[in-house]
């Protein structure tokens, strides 16, 4: 489907070295943030205390957090679970207090407000059970990012999947870099927004990348640049489509969603508008830069024997 056509290749890789550069400069930034500044782990990650309340009516979200941010409690991450009735605390690990003292001050805030709520579970998460997920959630980003790799070297050839996965390592690195410089908390939600990030970016740059293979096969008297532009051109009305609809969408959790897809609509944002750039603006100038050539597609075919090169019979 396309809205519009452009008539015109649109010479992006003209300016393939100044947005390379300008991909470098903003990569560096958020590596420097996230040795700097460090990720706001939540409690997903750091470990804490869990609380689980139930009211007799529809609970008021931004309420209990207001109260429990008077209590002291500004890190509360507050939401609903099963029913609107059925509301999750979490709480960050202080050295100073334990699991039933942080109750005991939560459950006080909260039937001063409501002196109907009950009190329906309290767990402890260690920090060890955190560390466990963390680490457990970089290794998902390694599986994933390798199988990328993997995948595309197969279906392209090693020069693409390499500018492909630099691209998504791009991508995933900004947006936990800004979630750093920022000291968002991040959390397995985010997480698994930067997951589905990986995935959304590389469908990007597989769809370009098929239109590029096509046109070296077509196009055999252009140049790889002229190649790449028109690639990226005439996929141009299907990207604003495609992205624009996710977009819409995304910004409409992130906007509406509440606090518990807060964040993880944020992720998909960043994530959306960078996996657009790098797909076009990232991966495909790596290519020229690996040398990509029509020949690593194109194989010469030799006569079989017995036949000449015209086909006559020797």
């Amino acid at each position: 489907m396309e809205f519009f056509r452009i008539k015109q290749d649109i010479p992006f890789m003209r300016y393939g070295k100044i947005t390379t550069a300008i991909s470098m400069l903003t990569f560096l930034f958020a590596i420097w943030a996230l040795a700097y500044k460090h990720l706001n782990l939540g409690v997903d990650f750091t470990g804490g205390t869990v609380i689980e309340v139930a009211y007799q009516q529809d609970a008021n979200i931004e309420k209990i957090r207001s109260t429990l941010a008077q209590t002291g409690f500004t890190e509360a991450s507050v939401q609903t679970f099963g029913t609107t009735k059925d509301v999750t605390i979490r709480l960050q690990l202080h050295k100073d207090s334990t699991s039933a003292k942080t109750s005991d001050i939560v459950m006080t805030a909260l039937k001063a407000q409501d002196a109907n709520v009950v009190l329906k579970r309290v767990d402890f998460v260690g920090p060890q059970v955190g560390k466990e997920l963390y680490d457990n959630g970089a290794l998902a980003l390694l599986v994933v990012a390798l199988g990328i790799l993997a995948y595309l070297a197969i279906r392209f050839e090693w020069r693409f999947a390499l500018a492909a996965i630099i691209a998504n390592i791009h991508d995933v690195v900004i947006i936990l870099g800004c979630f750093a410089f920022f000291q968002w908390e991040f959390s397995l939600t985010v997480l698994a927004g930067v997951l589905a990030v990986l995935g959304y970016s590389v469908n990007e740059s597989v769809v370009v990348f098929d239109r590029i293979r096509e046109n070296l096969r077509k196009m055999r008297k252009a140049t790889i640049p002229d190649i790449i532009d028109n690639a990226i051109t005439t996929t141009m009305s299907r990207t604003i489509i495609t992205h624009g609809m996710t977009q819409m969408m995304v910004l409409s959790m992130l906007f509406f969603g509440g606090e518990a897809l807060h964040n993880f609509a944020l992720a998909l944002t960043i994530g959306i508008m960078f996996g657009i750039y790098s797909s076009v603006l990232v991966a495909s100038p790596l290519l020229l830069m690996f040398g990509v050539k029509r020949e690593h597609f194109i194989k010469e075919t030799k006569p079989t024997e017995g036949v000449t090169a015209d086909g006559a019979q020797v």
